[in-house]
């Protein structure tokens, strides 16, 4: 496929037969010394070359490029103050003998599941493999007392009882263990522990930043968010309750409630300002919210421009922004269900005082 032979030299008396990986080590390389002027950013880009996507590079120029000793070919250049370190251009070439294949961003990356062995549960798998990479050797069982509190204070964020620690010290059985991680997984306050991971992302705890900065009232989302994680929600209806729930067939109060997500943006209730230009404001907010939680990606610096080390570019930025712009934010009143006996009586009060008045 290339015309260099000697790179496919290189690669055998490295004694590899997998190249480089593009995301984990070629991509950081090209980002880091190459991506400003051969990069996504089409005002900064230099002989009309980009070594960001595929096929759109003489790869052999490259590598005359980075192996030069003319001041005036070699690159990066030297005024850029970057170098190529020796190693760092054996990557890059062990890179392109092997076929330059390039990788999606990973999170545009579908997961894959990973091979379990027979009889292996598949958390205790991939701890141990981590483990493995890392030349780390697992420890021993802890002793009871320190089991019992790692549970607890990992499901439900609270210690147990001196009771509760007690009984399993004196029958730290498997079946035991099981029963608790039962008991615990079904308790309220497992909700409550792991939807504040979810509502940090939601931010749901900003106040409303400008100006009057007041108080927000969102709470019954985040009651919805703990009663999905209790119901063991599938995260794909978990994802799609939250970012359209209100354009389901038919959607329910809760599904209305869910859509809290893109609500949790900062307000700006000063007198004499322009609605529509902190509606921008406001969904630049909803976009990062967005973006971080379920693309896991940072796209504020594509709001100004693309740019130069990211994969989002400015046209999807405003792409994303005008599909999240495009709807109305009534308010919606949730009338606690307890009170509507209460305002069903008191309107036949009301009623039945009325038809009395003309009397008095």
């Amino acid at each position: 496929m290339f015309r260099r032979p000697a790179i496919a030299l290189l690669l055998c008396l490295q004694g590899s037969n997998a190249a480089p990986s593009y995301n984990s080590e070629v991509r950081p390389l090209l980002s880091a010394n190459c991506f400003q002027c051969h990069g996504p950013d089409e005002e900064e880009r230099k002989a009309k070359t980009r070594l960001d996507v595929p096929g759109e590079a003489d790869l052999d120029e490259v590598i005359a490029r980075i192996t030069s000793t003319d001041p005036d070919e070699v690159m990066p250049p030297p005024e850029s103050n970057k170098t190529l370190e020796p190693e760092q251009i054996v990557t890059l070439k062990a890179w392109i003998a092997g076929g330059a294949k390039y990788e999606e961003h990973w999170a545009f990356v579908a997961p894959e599941r990973s091979v379990i062995p027979e009889g292996m549960h598949p958390v205790d798998h991939f701890i141990d493999r981590k483990l493995a990479e890392r030349g780390i050797e697992p420890l021993g069982q802890a002793e009871p007392y320190t089991l019992i509190r790692r549970l607890y204070l990992d499901l439900t964020g609270l210690p147990p009882t001196p009771e509760e620690a007690d009984a399993f010290a004196a029958s730290p059985t498997p079946a035991a263990y099981e029963s608790i991680v039962d008991e615990l997984l079904a308790a309220s306050q497992y909700g409550v522990r792991w939807a504040r991971r979810w509502l940090d992302l939601a931010r749901y705890a900003d106040t409303n930043g400008y100006e009057k900065d007041r108080d927000r009232s969102i709470w019954p989302y985040r009651d919805w968010v703990i009663r999905a994680i209790n119901a063991d929600m599938p995260f794909d209806q978990f994802t799609v309750e939250q970012i359209a729930g209100d354009m389901l067939p038919n959607p329910t109060t809760a599904q209305l409630v869910a859509t809290g997500f893109h609500r949790n943006t900062m307000l700006n209730e000063e007198g004499g300002i322009d609605p529509l230009e902190f509606r921008f404001h406001a969904m630049t907010d909803r976009v990062a919210t967005t973006g971080t939680t379920w693309l896991g990606l940072t796209m504020g610096c594509a709001q100004c421009h693309t740019h130069k080390y990211d994969p989002i570019t400015h046209h999807d930025y405003y792409g994303m922004m005008a599909y999240l712009n495009n709807a109305d934010e009534p308010d919606f009143i949730i009338r606690d269900p307890g009170a509507e006996g209460r305002f069903r009586n008191n309107m036949r009060e009301a009623q039945r005082l009325q038809a009395e008045l003309p009397q008095h």
